[in-house]
């Protein structure tokens, strides 16, 4: 029989991340720390190289030192080798073709987490109903969402995440790697809720950095915070969410991060087109995948299929599609009628 002496000491459960950009790199990187025996895989064969040797990721956190134990790899069969976990950390886009490939060398025990926030484009689908699909019933899948920002999980700054799973037990899993003296990790059940939050506050930040590069104040963006929440809680009811998780980590939390935070992707776009650049510019100028250029769409396919109006994300579809411009947008949100702030069957 183990004493409790040996039972604290067995080893550790091994995690794949998928995906070597930014947000993949800080959390491999804190869940190493933790340690995690951790394999981040990536694409890029210089980006790994300097992650596997130089102990840094000069691309997206030029200069942040990453623990020595993280090793990197651009095979993917040798990155998920007696993998435990398989954490996916890829843009919506490659979601799915993600998952087709590490499927065929994902070890029969690793269940699934993704940290990813989005739809799937093109079909407007959530990510956990695309994973269950290439991927089988039997597997466990999580979501990993809430306010963060890579830059400061990766230098170690205090941040709460959530792990939202039909599978409590996994839930658990993933939070305990992730869990430590800087970072928080809760736990939910509503993957639906989680997904949507996560998704959703990129197009809402938009908004909020158009506002602020109007230079429209404070108050404006406190409104745009406020009636932005109100239009995902309006949707998350419609598809069957959770309210409790938009009012936590996973909506709220990360709205208000993604909104008034300029290390926020999102909100830099809003900035540059409220100051009258080109969205195609601003893309540019920022230099990785801007997540609410698709999701934008998405939100506004699944709101019509519930039938449900969402002024704010709907302004911000039409702006960046280059169907009207950010002031267009300000006049028809100012211009539509009183009423009353919260419909009495909200929540009912």
């Amino acid at each position: 029989m183990n004493s409790p002496a040996s039972a604290t000491t067995a080893p550790k459960p091994r995690i794949a991340v998928l995906g070597a950009g930014s947000w993949g790199t800080a959390l491999a990187a804190l869940i190493a720390r933790h340690g995690h025996p951790t394999v981040l895989w990536g694409r890029d064969a210089d980006g790994a190289a300097a992650i596997d040797t130089l102990h840094e990721n000069p691309r997206y956190l030029p200069g942040i030192a990453l623990p020595e134990s993280l090793r990197a790899t651009t095979d993917l069969a040798a990155a998920l080798k007696d993998a435990d976990l398989v954490l996916v950390v890829v843009p919506s886009h490659a979601f799915a073709e993600t998952l087709r490939q590490l499927a065929p060398h994902r070890p029969p025990h690793a269940g699934v987490a993704w940290a990813t926030k989005g739809f799937e484009p093109g079909s407007g689908r959530f990510l956990h109903e695309v994973a269950g699909e290439v991927l089988g019933a039997d597997v466990p899948l999580a979501v990993v969402t809430g306010p963060s920002f890579a830059k400061e999980v990766a230098q170690g700054l205090p941040t709460a995440l959530t792990v939202h799973s039909d599978d409590a037990a996994f839930a658990q899993s993933v939070a305990d790697a992730l869990h430590g003296p800087a970072f928080r990790a809760y736990t939910g059940d509503d993957m639906l809720g989680a997904e949507l939050g996560g998704a959703m506050k990129n197009v809402l930040a938009v908004a909020t950095g158009v506002a602020d590069g109007m230079q429209l104040g404070l108050n404006a963006r406190a409104g745009l915070i406020t009636r932005g929440l109100n239009e995902m809680l309006r949707l998350n009811q419609a598809i069957g969410g959770q309210p409790e998780t938009l009012m936590g980590l996973a909506g709220l939390g990360d709205l208000v991060l993604t909104c008034t935070g300029d290390l926020s992707r999102n909100r830099r776009l809003g900035l540059a087109l409220g100051r009258g650049q080109s969205i195609e510019d601003a893309v540019r100028e920022i230099g990785q995948v801007v997540e609410s250029v698709q999701t934008a769409d998405e939100v506004m396919r699944q709101a019509e299929r519930h039938g449900i109006e969402l002024p704010i994300s709907n302004a911000v579809r039409a702006v960046l599609h280059g169907e009207i411009t950010p002031a267009d947008g300000l006049r028809k949100l100012l211009s539509r009628e009183q009423k009353p702030e919260y419909p009495t069957d909200l929540f009912g």
